[in-house]
């Protein structure tokens, strides 16, 4: 048994790669354009062109800001937006666009044959339109005065306003089939050609204005326009959902409030009005205004209560009954006036830190442009409220949560300056001697800069002689302006050789696939192989890149590529209890070497186990073979899993069957189906890990799979699951290959490890996430990448000082795809304060719910779900309560007062309880499934994910102007569903197209190409017609497609049909099986603080 090999030490073979020249930075690129092949997640559509002909055109439309020249000791060098990692200078650009045609893959005979040929169709650039921030109104709040009119004063809009995805497990989507292309035929639904204009395939942003958003060609092979009708096979994430009949619309008399109307406009001092973000230049004088909050106080109204300086709230009083009466009887509030999300189309440009002291972040969904002041961008790291309570005591009274949310790969809006690049040589970088915190703007030189103080741990240090600089006037030094490290919240550090145990790992990608008789007989084996044959073409170029794959049933069977053999030679493993490894050199062999024998033994592989009878799937011994032969290495090993483990290592029963069969203890302990079966898994993960290798499974199952067990691996070592249940070879190819290429071309990288730092006063409790840990203070990543989210969880061990400032520090030590060694140093500085009013103004609605769903999401596999919704509940009306008692002095009890900056936390409250995770119905694979999702989520999918976006999409026509924008977003209520319209619901990983019964035909005609309602089918494919209503739904979907990052997951719905109960089981504000109305939610939570009051 080798040992474990620390990130760095000497590795076997590792020597004879040459190194990169010392100044290389991985993510500047030598073309101009190459930031085009990272972005290309999503590939929608491929241009009518040559294959491979030429360079992808950038997708932001700029050069590259600095010259590569400009690397010299201790000076930076720009990378590029956090592109991944380009080409080392030299080589050759990889040519542009994959083959376009059919995949060679081959089809088993039974896959019906309208499944997709060609490469899913359809790619834009991911960089379309951020879900709109909230508009905020800097109106001091809303108050609700007590009336017996049916109506409710204007609440300003919210400060977290935001979009929505849920995550998936149902069929929901189409793959882009190319449909005929004949005149005047369909056109299938693509984004933009890639010949010009915004590459698809990265972050959630709007291309540049300046860039021209490319036509939307026609579609790259012939094929049938839709898909073959297959039996509705139901679930999701939106939740397989088994709702007796669709939820009753909202309560019309339900209420316990009422209230004259108001309405304020903003005053022209709104934070979100000017392009800049405003703020107060004195630090400890008065606190920093918040979006939302507004120094001038609205008129007083009869019955409103007295604020407090600087609080602004919103106040929902009661219809009737004597103040501080319990609320009994029918009550009425207009459902329109109570808080919802307003999203705010237009971007701001947002400066971490104006006049010395920090800006309070922007909503984590809104669309922002950020200039680094010397905080860091909130993408990397935000903290749940932006000013730190002094005490344990009045955190622990303000009943929120004290969290970051680091992301520290995050891809930047393509507006942004560059991460620049800094290297000290051999030295390394500056660093405090005590605690190890890195240099960066906030730690102050003294003693004409012959010395410095850490703003970590207080120590003083001498400033090593070469680094010495005097000081100017103002204190600082003189070339701070000129210094990344003096002047960026992040920065990126070329490693010494002190970093490294070993030499930096090479890229190595291993393709695992499942060929049992269920995963060749439904398609999933032909779609793994198709997907990989087409991204082999995206992997990093060079010697460094090195591929391997094996397939498996019952045995294991591994290929030799070697390229002096004729063919690939299949090599089998029987031995399935105590696997070993064929010899390594022959697996795992060097991309430019085996090109051919791997396109060819790709199309080969469908064919030559067509004809299998082995139902058995020995997953867990294949994986472990296969780390066998990563062992010395590390990589990225991508697994396609169908059936259920069976045989061999960590083989699993089929407990779901289990728990319904008995079913009084599967309601009592049901929660022990979604804990891993044993701790096999668990302990081969945690050895995976200290090698450094990645996995990531790709679910692509029509059964019950045990994802509780299978996920063990992915959550250790730093990878996540992909799950498509029901798996439709169909409608499910595109988004597997469009998910497989983002995964493989996103900017990530390899063996990292993680700490962050805070200021005295303050430490990390716990982190939680995909990673494995071996020391407290450490987060081993074996992988990371962009869409990585870390929680840390902070505490106090002493007392801060009021008006001072309490600094944050992540560092992120990484190899990239190309072989640097990196140190990515992202800095949070923000001020103390002492008032409770400050908290509850300065909290950040966004990640504190992030924070709220990931603490939720962990406690499900552990308790039952009624005390997890329970918990969820109290946390909401704890917050509120504390805001009440301490910051709200009302004459009236009978008033129920949000605090302005989380007045939409009840409504994202009572969305989370009725979520695939926290409801009772479902299936266990759609919750294990959920929760593994959520565990790794980015703060800006998280309320997408409960709190779904919903548009009409009958009326796109009415929409002016031939942009490609969003039509308005509609509130969760079946009120706003009707009878005429067609509706598209998207959570970011799903998207469900709701058919009302009378939908005009010639509508449906020009959408869909069906006339009647009677005619939707339970599969298709999505397809552009030539008409403005289609061109408009397409650019609808592609622009929503750039934004998540994801290629959304397509189901059609109609009325009195199982697919319409899911969608109708979305409607949050609704009363349904799953929990109350929004209204009726807003009277327990009022009724649950009087008591609590009284």
């Amino acid at each position: 048994m080798a040992t474990p090999v620390p990130p760095g030490a000497p590795r076997p073979g590792a020597n004879g790669q040459q190194p990169p020249p010392p100044n290389f930075n991985p993510n500047y690129q030598t073309n101009p354009n190459s930031l085009a092949d990272n972005m290309q997640n999503l590939n929608l559509n491929r241009p009518l062109s040559v294959p491979n002909s030429g360079p992808r055109p950038s997708p932001f439309g700029q050069q590259p800001p600095f010259p590569q020249s400009l690397v010299s000791a201790g000076f930076p060098v720009a990378s590029p937006p956090m592109s991944r990692p380009g080409a080392p200078p030299g080589l050759v650009g990889r040519a542009a666009v994959p083959p376009t045609g059919p995949p060679r893959s081959a089809l088993p005979a039974n896959v019906p044959p309208g499944r997709p040929l060609g490469p899913p169709v359809g790619h834009p650039s991911p960089f379309g339109s951020r879900p709109p921030p909230p508009s905020l109104s800097s109106s001091g709040g809303s108050v609700l005065p007590s009336s017996p009119l049916p109506s409710v004063a204007v609440a300003p809009p919210p400060l977290g306003a935001r979009p929505s995805p849920f995550v998936s497990s149902s069929p929901l989507t189409g793959p882009a089939v190319p449909p005929s292309s004949a005149p005047g035929g369909p056109l299938s639904n693509g984004p933009p050609a890639i010949g010009s204009g915004p590459l698809p395939g990265a972050p959630r942003f709007p291309p540049s204005a300046s860039i021209s958003q490319p036509h939307v060609g026609p579609p790259p092979t012939m094929m049938s326009a839709r898909a073959p009708a297959q039996a509705p096979a139901m679930g999701s994430v939106l939740g397989s959902v088994a709702v007796s009949s669709p939820p009753a619309p909202p309560m019309a008399s339900a209420s316990p409030f009422s209230a004259v109307p108001q309405s304020r406009e903003p005053p022209s001092g709104s934070p979100y009005g000017p392009q800049t973000w405003s703020m107060q230049p004195h630090q400890g004088t008065q606190p920093p205004l918040i979006p939302g909050s507004s120094q001038a106080q609205p008129p007083r109204m009869f019955g409103m209560p007295h604020q407090l300086p600087n609080q602004a709230m919103t106040t929902i009083p009661p219809a009737m009954g004597q103040p501080g009466a319990p609320l009994s009887g029918p009550s009425k509030i207009d459902p329109n006036q109570i808080p919802r999300p307003i999203p705010n189309s237009s971007s701001i440009v947002y400066e971490t830190r104006q006049g010395n002291s920090a800006n309070p972040p922007p909503p984590a969904t809104s669309d922002y442009i950020v200039r680094d002041t010397g905080n860091c961008s909130p993408r990397f790291m935000r903290c749940t409220i932006n000013q730190i309570p002094c005490t344990a005591d009045l955190l622990s009274t303000s009943a929120m949560q004290l969290a970051l949310l680091v992301q520290p790969m995050a891809l930047p809006h393509p507006s942004e300056d560059p991460i620049q690049v800094v290297d000290f040589g051999e030295s390394g970088p500056v660093r405090c001697s005590r605690c190890k915190g890195y240099i960066n703007p906030f730690m102050k030189f003294i003693d004409q800069g012959r010395k410095f103080i850490c703003n970590l741990c207080g120590f003083t240090d001498d400033t090593p002689r070469d680094y010495h600089c005097n000081l100017g006037p103002d204190g600082r030094r003189r070339d701070a302006d000129e210094r990344p490290e003096l002047c960026r919240g992040t920065v990126e550090f070329v490693a010494s050789k002190e970093y490294m145990v070993r030499d930096p790992m090479p890229a190595v990608y291993f393709f695992l696939i499942d060929v049992s008789m269920n995963a060749v007989q439904t398609g999933a084996t032909a779609a793994a192989c198709s997907a990989i044959n087409q991204v082999i073409s995206d992997l990093p170029e060079g010697p460094r890149t090195l591929v391997g794959i094996a397939t498996f049933d019952s045995t294991i069977h591994f290929y030799n590529l070697k390229r002096a053999l004729q063919q690939p030679l299949m090599l089998i493993v029987p031995d399935i209890q105590d696997v070993y490894t064929p010899l390594q050199t022959d697996v795992i062999v060097q991309l430019s070497e085996c090109g051919q024998h791997l396109e060819i033994l790709l199309e080969n592989i469908p064919t030559m186990f067509q004809s299998s009878k082995t139902a058995e799937s020995c997953f867990g011994a294949a994986i472990k073979a296969v780390f066998l032969a990563m062992k010395s290495t590390g990589g990225k090993l991508l697994v396609f899993q169908s059936v259920l483990p069976s045989v061999g290592i960590g083989a699993l029963s089929s407990r779901e069957a289990e728990g319904r069969t008995n079913i009084s203890a599967g309601e009592k302990e049901a929660h022990k189906l979604l804990q891993p079966a044993d701790k096999i898994l668990k302990t081969m993960a945690i050895e995976f890990a200290e090698y450094q290798v990645s996995v990531d499974v790709f679910v692509t199952t029509q059964t019950y799979v045990d994802i509780a067990s299978i996920s063990v691996i992915p959550r250790t070592t730093g990878g996540r699951v992909y799950y498509y249940y029901p798996f439709s070879a169909v409608s499910d190819s595109a988004k597997l290959y469009n998910d497989l290429r983002w995964n493989i071309t996103r900017p990530q990288g390899f063996e990292a490890v993680m700490r962050v730092r805070c200021s005295q006063g303050i430490q990390v409790q716990d982190y939680s996430g995909n990673f494995c840990r071996r020391i407290p203070t450490d987060v081993d990543l074996p992988g990371i990448d962009c869409d990585k989210c870390i929680l840390v969880t902070l505490k106090h061990d002493d007392k801060l000082q009021d008006g001072s400032e309490c600094s944050f520090q992540c560092a992120l030590l990484y190899t990239t795809v190309y072989g640097q060694r990196r140190i990515r140093v992202s800095n949070l500085s923000l001020p103390c304060t002492n008032m409770l009013s400050n908290l509850f103004r300065s909290a950040d609605l966004d990640t504190q719910f992030a924070c709220f769903l990931k603490q939720a999401a962990s406690e499900i596999p552990t308790s039952p779900l009624v005390q997890a919704r329970e918990q969820v509940t109290n946390f909401c009306i704890n917050i509120l309560l504390s805001y009440r008692k301490f910051c709200a002095t009302v004459s009236s009890s009978g008033q129920l007062i949000l605090p302005e900056a989380l007045k939409l936390l009840p409504l994202y409250t009572l969305a989370l309880i009725k979520s695939t995770g926290l409801r009772n119905d479902g299936r266990i694979d759609d919750r294990s499934f959920w929760f593994n999702y959520v565990s790794s989520l980015s703060t800006p999918l998280a309320v997408p994910l409960v709190y779904p976006r919903m548009f009409a999409i009958h009326n796109l026509n009415a929409m002016e102007g031939d942009e490609a924008v969003l039509p308005p977003i509609l509130p969760l209520s079946s009120e706003h569903v009707s009878d005429e319209g067609i509706y598209l619901l998207e959570n970011g990983e799903d998207a469900l197209i709701y058919f009302g019964s009378s939908v005009d035909s010639s509508i449906l005609q020009q959408l869909f190409g069906f006339t009647s309602v009677d005619e939707v089918p339970t599969q298709y494919v999505i397809q552009q017609y030539d008409n403005p209503l289609s061109k408009k739904f397409n650019d609808v979907v592609n622009v929503i497609r750039r934004q998540r990052c994801s290629y959304l997951r397509l189901k059609l719905c109609k009325k009195r049909n199982p697919s319409g109960m899911l969608f109708f089981s979305c409607m949050v504000e609704d009363k349904n099986a799953s929990g109350p109305s929004y209204v009726e939610f807003l009277v327990h939570i009022h009724r649950q603080i009087q008591m609590k009051m009284s």
